[in-house]
């Protein structure tokens, strides 16, 4: 009855076992399956973050050449700027040297000199006044001439100024052609710069997302992988319990083999002695001699 109560119980246990085992492999096959999810969801977010690194290079390699035109532009006006400037400041000392009455000066002189002749030519005068006169003339006269050098001097240093005046607007005006090239490139400079930092903020948040993928991942892992764990300990739980059974099993079918044995042997040798005896008692009816 111990037995059998014994044996009941063990039977209990096995399927129990069993049992659990199952739902250990099922829970394993479930999270294994969650894992597979999230692993390729993680590959999907690091396969779009390779497009999104081709991008980034692509928008730089394109904002890093407008940069570069924009530099060059940037250059042309600043030298076009600086030329323009040294002739502000030689403009600015030319002018110095221009007096402003200074035609008039030599209108003046110019008119001194022919009313003094005419003087000369039309008044009585003594040989002292006509010899005084005589020297103011000359003396007026070589005043003027002075006056005329300098006043055609400064027509030049104003035509020199006026051919500086338009080089100086063809020189701002081209600075002006430059400079709207750089605005130019530098607005699509920024453009480009905007989109860049888009991807670049995308990619960084890519990145978060991929590892949380990754993170939730290992943890589905890890269970799958305890789970598995339990489930190995189960099977091998049945596999011992199974493994006794068989072995009481089997010494059970031996001994019941062993007892066969021993009873057919039994058999046989009641068998043999009863042909013995009845040999011997057809030996003793014959008068011979029985040998036991």
């Amino acid at each position: 009855m111990p037995e059998k109560n014994e044996n009941k119980k063990e039977i209990e246990q096995l399927k129990d076992a069993e049992k659990k085992y199952q739902s250990y492999i099922q829970r394993r096959n479930e999270l294994n399956d969650m894992a597979k999810v999230l692993r390729e969801e993680r590959n999907m977010i690091n396969d779009s973050r390779k497009d999104q690194k081709d991008e980034m290079a692509k928008l730089k390699k394109e904002r890093d050449e407008l940069v570069a035109k924009m530099r060059h532009h940037k250059e042309i006006r600043n030298k076009f700027q600086e030329e323009a400037k040294k002739l502000i400041d030689a403009k600015r000392k030319k002018k110095g040297e221009v007096f402003k009455n200074l035609p008039l000066r030599v209108e003046e002189l110019k008119a001194d000199v022919q009313m003094l002749e005419y003087r000369q030519e039309t008044v009585p005068m003594s040989p002292q006044e006509e010899n005084d006169l005589i020297d103011k003339i000359r003396m007026i006269r070589d005043e003027y001439k002075k006056t005329k050098l300098k006043l055609d001097k400064q027509q030049e240093v104003e035509i020199d100024i006026s051919d500086k005046d338009k080089t100086i607007d063809e020189l701002f005006k081209k600075a002006d052609e430059e400079h709207k090239l750089v605005q130019k490139y530098y607005d699509e400079n920024q453009k480009k710069h905007e989109k860049y930092m888009k991807i670049v903020n995308e990619f960084s948040v890519s990145i978060s997302e991929a590892n949380k993928k990754h993170e939730e991942y290992k943890e589905i892992r890890d269970e799958a992988q305890k789970a598995h764990e339990k489930a190995f300990e189960m099977r091998s739980k049945i596999i011992s319990i199974k493994g006794e059974r068989r072995k009481r099993w089997d010494d059970a079918k031996k001994a019941i083999k062993e007892q066969n044995i021993r009873a057919r042997k039994a058999t046989m040798d009641e068998k043999t002695l009863e042909n013995i005896r009845i040999k011997s008692v057809d030996e003793l009816k014959k008068g011979k001699k029985v040998t036991l």
